[in-house]
């Protein structure tokens, strides 16, 4: 058996990653909407 350590990093590098591209896809939007 894996330590949970070994599981649950992966997870919260990969949680992390996706609500930092949300924040870059968002942000992007909302300065195309802007520049409208």
């Amino acid at each position: 058996m894996m330590p949970p350590i070994m599981i649950s990093l992966p997870f919260k590098l990969m949680l992390f990653v996706l609500v930092d591209g949300w924040h870059l896809i968002i942000g992007s939007m909302v300065k195309s909407f802007v520049n409208f």
